[in-house]
């Protein structure tokens, strides 16, 4: 098959000609590569190898030229030395008669364009007559170099497909796609790969090995526009563009001086598509002398141009899944700094403790410098700051914020204010190095109460990632700050009150010695149910008392108000304990129903000094049983039968006496104390309520009663959290 020059197969129009299948255009730039070839044949006789025919290639692959007939001999056209090689080759054939073969000869082809070296594997088979004579060679030629270049071309794309495959850096794929047309193209060929920007309005550079570096730092970033020089031009028509000379085409006039500098004459350019049809770069093929394409160069451009698209489509989808992945990973590390800067923030209570927490959260995660600010009385006062280093820190704490500078505007305007330099007024920016600021306000309920300000020392300073983050951390500070003001606020208001209901101060009795001791259940939000009182009579003698209202908060502070007061008004009146709790209960049974109508539990009694010791009368209103401590350390519980209180208008008590000598004492106690229990849910109980009471040093204190049972009730809970009120009333005769 001759090959003509300048032809290739004419692509099917299935629209055309409905009897064809598409044809893929991937397969007609395959064909056009490598499906031409050339064949030779040649008739040879006598032992002279007379040429009795022959086929036109045969000649030209002889280089005979003009002298091209038959009945020469074959050795008159052959030039030495390579006539003689193959004259001793057919004379071996002759005489021997056994056919040979030559694979891979190298040929010169002249086509009649420009000569060309190429490969042949020739057959030499002898030509024998009726009576087995051999009487010539016949020799059959066929080119191979097309094969020869297929198979490497074809290892070649593969090392370029694996290459992809193995996710290699686009840069490595795309420089060994154009080091591998340079080196199959017999013409002094230059490739160059240019990629479009993201926003497909400029080309950057992406392979060019052959060109050099000032040429391909100047057309890195070139627009993408009709007069672009040829890279430009394509990538905006999407169609290739051929330019046969460059000093002459105006689509180089901005670039010819360039190209000049480079050595370069001629440039084809095909765009590179996605399978979208999105534009992704350029494959550019330059040549040194100006030249217009065969149909073999443009189908190895196509070719090629689509590996060049399968690379990029490649990187782009892992460049995506990346930053993907990127992005999931910085939201779950903000999420954590979230959770782990709320947890902190929530971990107690306090106001203040909860600024300082937002600014060490703040500092350095957000910003190497970070101050709270909050108004208090009128006034703006820097509550917390944070650093990298103590200096640093102690700079930006001696600093206040002043009227009229930022902190006062977000304060004004309740919005975040954020600027790419120093804030403006007075402040040690310059020491600090200050290069932007963050002012975020801290909000409750839309009033602004204080501002968390991050200041940063970097040549970016905020960017929107971190300004969000920033605001939604003082979100949850300023919701953390409310809750612990609204806490401390709720403490201190049930503190004043509970110190209302129980005694500002023990009172100086004669004879006496008074110790108490008061533990709220909880965190003191709600008032307790346990009361104690020690007031004097009109006689010179004192009452005592100590109870358990039921339940806790404002109806049990009602209720100790109403048992405290109603005992303070009558207990002067009245002659005895009986009717002095006779007279509580009343009270209790006939109050509002809004006050409540829990029942209580009470020990009332009366003691008189005497000049040996105490003498205490006392009657048990369903409370627990009082504990008599003796000289000798001996305990015993004080049984006085009694009813609970506020449940019926009745009242059943039985009044009890007994005498405290001296250094003996008297013990009330509420049911907090004997049913505090350990971990394993065992009570306190009554056994070792003696045994701590009965271990303290001789002659105790009343002080010293309270705290012996204090540390023995301490010990037993392992210092858990109480979760009933502890009261306790001591009386020790002196």
């Amino acid at each position: 098959m001759r090959r003509v020059p300048g032809q290739h197969p004419h692509r099917l129009d299935p629209a055309k000609d409905p009897g064809r299948a598409a044809v893929d255009p991937a397969d007609v730039d395959l064909r056009v590569l490598f499906g031409e070839t050339t064949a030779v044949f040649a008739s040879l006789a006598g032992p002279a190898h007379m040429v009795e025919s022959a086929n036109p290639a045969f000649f030209r692959a002889l280089g005979a030229g003009p002298r091209v007939r038959t009945g020469v001999p074959l050795g008159r056209l052959l030039a030495e030395p390579v006539g003689q090689g193959l004259i001793e080759l057919l004379d071996r054939v002759y005489r021997s008669g056994v056919p040979r073969t030559g694979r891979d000869a190298r040929v010169l082809l002249d086509d009649g364009v420009e000569p060309r070296e190429t490969l042949f594997d020739f057959s030499y088979e002898p030509r024998v007559d009726s009576g087995g004579n051999v009487t010539g060679v016949r020799v059959i030629g066929v080119e191979t170099t097309q094969v020869r270049q297929a198979q490497r071309f074809t290892a070649e794309h593969r090392a370029l497909l694996e290459q992809i495959a193995r996710q290699a850096p686009l840069h490595e794929v795309l420089d060994g796609m154009a080091r591998t047309m340079e080196e199959l193209s017999p013409e002094d060929l230059v490739v160059s790969v240019l990629l479009a920007d993201r926003e497909g309005r400029r080309l950057v550079h992406g392979a060019a090995p052959s060109l050099p570096d000032f040429y391909n730092r100047a057309v890195d970033g070139i627009d993408i526009g009709e007069g672009s020089g040829s890279c430009g031009t394509a990538a905006h028509r999407r169609e290739t563009v051929i330019v046969r000379d460059i000093a002459t085409d105006p689509l180089w006039d901005d670039f010819r001086d360039l190209a000049r500098r480079a050595g370069l004459a001629a440039c084809w350019s095909t765009p590179v598509l996605g399978r979208d049809g999105a534009l992704l770069g350029t494959f550019a093929m330059y040549h040194r002398a100006p030249r217009l394409p065969q149909a073999a160069d443009l189908a190895l451009a196509r070719l090629f141009a689509d590996t060049a698209a399968l690379a990029v489509e490649r990187q782009r989808a892992e460049d995506a899944r990346s930053a993907a992945e990127a992005r999931e990973r910085a939201a779950r590390e903000d999420l954590a700094f979230l959770l782990q800067a709320s947890t902190a923030l929530t971990a107690d209570l306090d106001a203040v403790q909860t600024l300082e927490r937002l600014a060490a959260s703040c500092a350095p995660r957000l910003a190497p410098l970070c101050a709270v600010d909050v108004v208090e009385n009128g006034r703006l006062r820097r509550v917390a700051t944070a650093a990298q280093d103590e200096h640093r820190r102690e700079v930006l704490a001696s600093h206040a914020p002043v009227h009229g500078d930022v902190v006062a505007r977000v304060l004004a305007t309740r919005a975040s204010e954020v600027a790419r330099r120093a804030p403006a007024g007075p402040g040690p920016w310059q020491d600090l190095g200050v290069t932007g600021y963050l002012c975020i306000p801290l909000l409750d309920r839309g009033t602004a109460f204080g501002t968390v300000t991050l200041l940063s020392t970097e040549a970016e300073p905020f960017d929107g990632h971190r300004v969000a983050l920033a605001e939604e951390l003082a979100r949850r500070a300023a919701s953390a700050a409310r809750n612990a003001r609204q806490y401390t606020h709720r403490v201190t208001l049930a503190r004043d009150l509970q110190a209302g209901l129980l005694m500002p101060e023990l009172p100086d009795v004669p004879s006496a010695d008074v110790a108490t001791s008061y533990h709220p259940a909880g965190e003191g939000l709600d008032i307790g149910g346990d009361f104690y009182d020690v007031f004097p009579l009109d006689d010179g003698r004192w009452a005592f008392l100590l109870g358990d209202v039921c339940g806790r908060g404002a109806i049990a502070a009602t209720t100790t108000a109403l048992v405290r007061h109603t005992a303070r008004a009558v207990a002067p009146l009245l002659p005895g304990p009986e009717d002095v709790v006779a007279a509580v209960n009343r009270a209790l049974v006939n109050r509002p129903g809004s006050h409540g109508a829990g029942f209580v539990t009470l020990v009332y009694g009366r003691l008189t000094p005497t000049g040996h010791g105490l003498d205490i009368e006392l009657v048990r209103a369903g409370h627990t049983l009082p504990l008599h401590l003796d000289a000798r350390h001996a305990t015993r519980l004080v049984d006085a039968p009694g009813s609970l209180l506020g449940i019926s208008a009745e009242t059943d008590v039985v009044s009890r006496t007994l005498h405290l000598d001296p250094h003996e004492s008297l013990l009330l106690y509420t049911d907090g104390i004997t049913e505090a229990r350990d971990g394993s849910g065992e009570e306190f109980g009554e056994k070792r309520l003696a045994e701590a009471v009965a271990g303290t040093p001789p002659h105790p204190s009343a002080q010293q009663v309270v705290d012996a049972l204090a540390r023995a009730v301490r010990d037993f809970t392992g210092g858990q959290d109480i979760d009933d009120d502890r009261a306790v009333l001591v009386l020790t005769a002196t």
